[in-house]
């Protein structure tokens, strides 16, 4: 099928699960914030498991076609699993700065990085035991984990990078072992840092990858809307990942306006086009949805395209979030119509 469509990643979680003022009044936490969970740790799980079934349902009453968990268990993208590693203490964290260029508290590397256990696999076996779509699941990837750590141990960040990226490495076969269908890396941190991404970050990218057969995407974005307001026109990392054994590339290009021109730097990759802008809470017709991945189809094959929104959603009210999936999935019909007729 032309266009599939999908999340990127999360989904709004319910204010009756998190505190999302809280959420939302702060930069997405490093270390733990069990402080913003309103439900008890005793019953958190299973709240947690009710949350991600809304979600899986929203997801599908909606129309999309890979559904996601809507990493409802998380506190942010990557620290509930950048926080399960070993070699990291997280009670007594360091310092980093923040894409954004803030002070945040982050994990201390403080012994070799090691991954204990899985930590994704029982949410992957949730989603796949409860919706009969085409599943994806997300890790964060050992980039940008390296840039959201402090260093008290390795010889450099990139020795620090290549560590998280073993683990990662061992999640990923897990999560395909347990019925992920994709498993995508998400690596903002190469836009943000794309010298340093330049040195490194494709090398512990690939280690990641390695011996990895199953369908794997890496997503590079300019960071959650409600959190960077100012988007650059154009990606300062994003031709370089031409030399990642990803199958699949996700970008934003709504809320930046992007020259989709650069795609043509990206050949053989599969484009998960984002074109739902998350900075606007209003929902989009599905003909402006429609006009955006137009833009890209001078660049990348119509078959090359999923749907997308630019990042993820977990910022947006869940009514906004779910009128703008709809609105997605249309404009979707609206392009299969068109090269039908073409």
């Amino acid at each position: 099928m032309l266009f599939p469509t999908t999340l990127v990643g999360s989904y709004p979680q319910p204010e009756w699960l998190i505190d999302r003022q809280k959420l939302a009044g702060r930069f997405p936490p490093r270390v733990r914030a069990k402080e913003l969970w309103r439900i008890p740790e005793p019953l958190l799980a299973e709240a947690q498991n009710d949350a991600t079934l809304l979600a899986i349902r929203a997801q599908e009453e909606a129309g999309l076609d890979i559904i996601t968990d809507g990493e409802n268990r998380r506190e942010s993208y990557s620290n509930r699993f950048a926080t399960a590693l070993e070699g990291v203490d997280i009670d007594n964290p360091g310092t980093g700065l923040d894409r954004s260029g803030h002070p945040n508290p982050v994990p201390r590397i403080v012994g070799k990085i090691r991954r204990r256990h899985p930590v994704e696999v029982e949410d992957v076996k949730f989603l796949r035991a409860h919706t009969r779509k085409m599943i994806k699941m997300t890790v964060p990837g050992p980039f940008t984990m390296s840039q959201q750590a402090q260093n008290d141990y390795d010889p450099s960040d990139e020795a620090a990078a290549m560590d998280y990226a073993v683990a990662v490495n061992a999640e990923i076969r897990d999560l395909f072992a347990a019925g992920a269908d994709i498993v995508q890396i998400d690596e903002p941190y190469m836009q943000a840092r794309p010298e340093k991404a330049r040195q490194y970050g494709l090398k512990a990218l690939n280690r990641a990858l390695e011996g990895i057969t199953g369908t794997t995407c890496v997503h590079i974005c300019f960071g959650y809307a409600a959190i960077i307001h100012e988007r650059p026109s154009g990606y300062s990392f994003l031709s370089e990942l031409a030399g990642c054994t990803c199958k699949q590339v996700s970008i934003e290009t709504a809320q930046s306006k992007l020259d989709c021109s650069v795609l043509k730097t990206l050949p053989g990759k599969k484009i998960l086009l984002g074109v739902i802008d998350l900075s606007d809470v209003n929902v989009e017709t599905p003909e402006t949805v429609a006009a955006r991945i137009r833009r890209a189809l001078p660049y990348v094959k119509a078959e090359d395209i999923f749907v997308a929104p630019d990042c993820g959603m977990k910022y947006l009210p869940r009514d906004s979030a779910f009128g703008k999936m709809r609105a997605m999935v249309e404009a979707a019909k609206i392009m299969r119509a068109e090269l039908e007729r073409a």
